[in-house]
C-alpha cells in the first residue's frame, strides 16, 4: 500500500472567514489518506450568504456513501436537519448557495480504497446558486440596499427528495420599471433552466403573484443594466409536496417533511384544512417531537407547530406547541384550520404525525323517551339518508325539509341504558357512512342522554384510527346544546311524554295526603 495513505493524524479541516477561498481533501490531487475526517466550517459576514462549488470530485463509490463521503451542511455541521446532501463516487456535488452565512464541509475516508478526493471554492455574497431544501428564502444582491448594476442572477430551485411543486412568494419588490421590463427585470422559468417555460416577467415596484410551479423545479433570474436600480426583491420559496398542502376531505393525515426521519432547518410549513360550512376540525396528535423550549423564557421560540382558527395566521391561535409532548386534541371553533411549522437555523427533531377528522354539525337533544337528531343536509349532500342511522341500518335518517332527522325511542335503534357516575344515562351509536366503493370510511358519534335532566350530547368515538385514539372528546357543550335547541313546537310535541309522567307524580301525592288524612281521622 502506498505509504503516505497510512500516515496517523493527517490535519486537515478548520475554520475558513476570508471572503473567498479554496480547499480540497488532504494530498490533493495525490491520494487520499485512509481513516481521515476533515470539518471545514466556512464564515462570512451576518447577512451574507455562502456559494460553494467543486472543481474535481473522485471519491470511492457506494451506492449509500457507506464508506467514503463528503457532506455539505447548511450552518454548523453534525445537525441532520441543516444537512443538504451527502456525496461520494465521481458525480460531483451541484453548487450550493447558504440561507445564511454559515456553511460547513464534512469530508471522511475508511480504512479501504483510496481516490484523488475533491477540490472546491466558495465565495460570500454569492448571486444565484442551487437550492435544494424544501423551502428557503432568497434576496437581491445586497438586498435591502440598491442592487449593483450589470448584474445577472440565477437561482435554480429543486431536487430535494420528494419534493413537489414549488411556491414562490415575494415579501418585498422594488426594481427599475419600463414597458415589458427591458431594464432590471426578475424572470421565472417552470423548470430548471430557461428553455422551459416561462411562468413570468416582472420589473417595478408591484409585487409580482404568488406562483406556483407544475414541476419540482424553478428558475429565478435576476438582471440589472447599467444604471437606475432600486431596493431590489425578497421572496420565500417552499416545496408544496411535504411543505404547503390543503385538504378538503373530512378526514386525512399528514405529517412533517421528512418524517420519521429529522425534519430540516429553515422550514415554514403550511396545512391547510377547509371543510364545508357548518363542519368544525379535529385534530390529534398521533406522534411529535420537536426542539425544545427555550431554558431562557420556556416558551416555544425555536422550533415549533402552531394552529390557528380559520385560513390564516391572523385567525385565533388555538395552540402553540414544542419538545415532545402528549397533546390532547384540539378541535377548531370553524370549517377551517390551518397549521404552521417554523424550524430554525438548528437542532432538528423527529417531527410530528396528525390525524384530522370533521365533525358534523348535528343537534342533539331528547327527552324522558326519545332521541331527536338532526343534521342540515347541506353538511352531507353526497349521501343518501340511508347512510346515516342509529344503532342499526332500519333506523336511518328521513328527510324533513332540508335536515336529515332521526326521531326514535329508547326501546328501539340498540340504545342501552347505562350508569355512569352515579346517574342513569341512555346510549346509542349514530353511523355516518362516507364509504366509496371499496373504501370503508364509518364515523362514529356515542349519542347520550340523561332522561331526567333531558340533557343530551354526542361524543366523536370513531374518527382517523380509532386505535390511535387515547381519548374521546364531549363535541356539544351546554351551551351549544341550548343555543341549537329546536324550535317551540317541535319541543312541544315532542314533551308529551313529560306531561303524562308529571300528571301521574301528581296524582299519587294526592291519593297518599288523602290516605294520610284518613289515617289521623281513624
Amino acid at each position: 500500500s502506498h505509504p503516505l495513505l497510512c500516515l496517523p493524524g493527517i490535519k486537515c479541516g478548520g475554520v475558513l472567514s476570508a471572503a473567498s477561498g479554496n480547499f480540497s481533501s488532504p494530498n490533493f490531487p495525490g491520494l487520499y489518506p485512509y481513516e481521515t475526517e476533515c470539518t471545514w466550517l466556512i464564515v462570512v459576514a451576518e447577512g451574507s450568504s455562502v456559494l460553494l462549488s467543486f472543481s474535481h470530485f473522485e471519491l470511492e463509490y457506494h451506492d449509500t456513501c457507506a464508506y467514503d463521503y463528503l457532506q455539505v451542511y447548511n450552518g454548523a455541521a453534525r445537525d441532520r436537519g441543516n444537512l443538504l446532501g451527502t456525496f461520494c463516487g465521481h458525480s460531483p456535488p451541484p453548487p450550493f448557495s447558504s440561507a445564511w452565512h454559515v456553511m460547513a464541509v464534512v469530508f471522511r475516508s475508511d480504512r479501504h480504497v483510496a481516490k484523488h478526493g475533491f477540490a472546491a471554492a466558495y465565495r460570500k455574497d454569492a448571486c444565484g446558486g442551487q437550492l435544494t431544501g424544501l423551502s428557503g428564502e432568497i434576496t437581491s444582491p445586497r438586498y435591502p440596499e440598491s442592487y449593483p448594476n450589470d448584474a445577472e442572477c440565477r437561482w435554480s430551485i429543486g431536487g430535494a427528495s420528494g419534493g413537489g411543486p414549488l411556491t414562490l412568494v415575494f415579501a418585498d419588490f422594488q426594481m427599475e420599471g419600463g414597458q415589458g421590463c427591458g431594464f432590471d427585470y426578475v424572470a421565472l422559468f417552470d423548470g430548471p433552466t430557461v428553455t422551459a417555460p416561462r411562468l413570468g416577467r416582472y420589473c417595478g415596484s408591484a409585487r409580482p403573484p404568488r406562483t406556483i410551479s407544475s414541476t419540482p423545479h424553478l428558475l429565478i433570474v435576476f438582471k440589472s443594466d447599467f444604471n437606475i436600480g432600486g431596493r431590489g426583491f425578497k421572496a420565500h420559496f417552499y416545496s408544496a409536496g411535504e411543505c404547503q398542502e390543503v385538504f378538503t376531505t373530512i378526514k386525512g393525515n399528514f405529517s412533517s417533511p421528512q418524517y420519521p426521519n429529522f425534519y430540516p432547518n429553515n422550514l415554514k410549513c403550511q396545512w391547510s384544512i377547509q371543510l364545508p360550512p357548518g363542519y368544525r376540525v379535529k385534530i390529534f396528535f398521533l406522534d411529535m417531537e420537536l426542539e425544545g423550549r427555550s431554558t431562557l423564557t420556556g416558551g416555544c421560540d425555536y422550533d415549533h407547530l402552531s394552529a390557528f382558527d380559520g385560513g390564516t395566521e391572523n385567525g385565533s391561535l388555538l395552540g402553540r406547541w414544542c419538545g415532545r409532548e402528549s397533546l390532547a386534541p384540539v378541535t377548531s371553533p370553524s370549517n377551517r384550520l390551518l397549521l404552521v411549522l417554523h424550524t430554525d437555523r438548528n437542532v432538528a427533531k423527529r417531527g410530528f404525525s396528525i390525524s384530522y377528522v370533521g365533525v358534523v354539525p348535528m343537534n342533539v337533544s331528547c327527552t324522558r323517551t326519545d332521541f331527536h337528531i338532526q343534521i342540515p343536509m347541506q353538511s352531507l349532500a353526497q349521501l343518501e339518508r340511508n347512510r346515516i342511522y342509529l344503532g342499526t341500518p332500519s333506523c336511518a335518517a328521513q328527510v324533513v325539509g332540508k335536515n336529515f332527522k332521526i326521531h326514535t325511542r329508547f326501546d328501539t335503534c340498540g340504545t342501552e341504558s347505562q350508569r355512569r357516575n352515579n346517574t342513569s344515562v341512555i346510549v346509542s351509536t349514530l353511523y355516518i357512512d362516507f364509504s366509496v366503493g371499496d373504501q370503508e370510511d364509518i364515523h362514529q358519534y356515542e349519542v347520550q342522554c340523561e332522561p331526567r335532566r333531558k340533557e343530551a350530547s354526542v361524543t366523536l368515538i370513531a374518527g382517523p384510527d380509532p386505535s390511535r385514539l387515547s381519548q374521546a372528546e364531549n363535541l356539544v357543550d351546554a351551551q351549544q346544546r341550548e343555543g341549537e335547541a329546536m324550535d317551540a313546537r317541535e319541543i312541544k310535541s315532542q314533551d308529551t311524554s313529560d306531561i303524562v309522567f308529571i300528571s301521574i307524580c301528581i296524582l299519587a301525592g294526592l291519593l297518599m295526603v288523602i290516605a294520610v288524612v284518613g289515617l289521623v281521622l281513624l
